[in-house]
């Protein structure tokens, strides 16, 4: 009876251990992710930029305060502030059509990790992906429905799953997961906040990728 005990008693702990683990899901890799941002370039390239000081004020004062959004019940501490980032640049001829950053925010069972793709003549969301996550309820947030709600918002938007105290709900949560739903609008909103306060403004140095 001892070693049977025993024996459930591994397999219990064998199963918690794997449920926690199972649900670290990756979408797309990078490589994925960039060719689904730019189906219709000739290149994509990359310049490199670490946020200075008066830019990351900027940035912060648009998403009110803050680089990583703290949820209560998400993850938050396992999210650091990102100050190193690689713009990936679309190149059709030698224009360029849009350009892509990867943010990384706290869902609630973990990271989540978007690639969010501006459009370099509006300024405009014009494409989102999911590329990993660590989700439970939150992974519908991964689903075109949910995800085609930020294509064409720009920083003038509100980019909300709420509303009150003149904030206007413009993004439809996920019944269930609303931490989730809420990452998904903040990892928007502070792509175009970097595209409006330091893309624009940068001298590029471009590579190819």
């Amino acid at each position: 009876m001892k070693r049977i005990l025993t024996g459930l008693l591994v397999i219990m702990i064998c199963g918690v251990l794997f449920a926690a683990n199972c649900f670290a899901i990756t979408l797309l890799t990078k490589e994925q992710a960039l060719k689904e941002m730019f189906p219709d370039v000739d290149e994509v390239k990359t310049s490199n930029h670490v946020l200075t000081e008066a830019e990351i004020s900027k940035i912060k004062e648009k998403l009110g305060g803050a680089l990583v959004h703290f949820q209560k019940g998400s993850q938050s501490e396992d999210v650091s502030e990102a100050h190193n980032y690689d713009f990936y640049i679309g190149m059709k001829g030698n224009k360029v059509v849009r350009i892509a950053i990867i943010e990384e925010q706290p869902g609630k069972w973990g990271p989540v990790e978007f690639i969010i793709a501006i459009d370099a003549n509006t300024g405009k969301v014009n494409n989102l992906a999911v590329m990993s996550y660590k989700e439970k309820r939150g992974r519908p947030i991964a689903r075109n429905n949910f995800l085609k709600q930020f294509f064409g918002k720009g920083s003038s938007d509100p980019i909300s799953v709420k509303s009150g105290k003149g904030i206007r709900r413009d993004i439809r949560a996920i019944s269930g997961a609303t931490i989730s739903s809420d990452c998904a609008c903040f990892a928007v909103k502070k792509a175009l906040a970097i595209h409006d306060n330091v893309y624009v403004n940068m001298k590029l140095n471009l590579t190819e990728k």
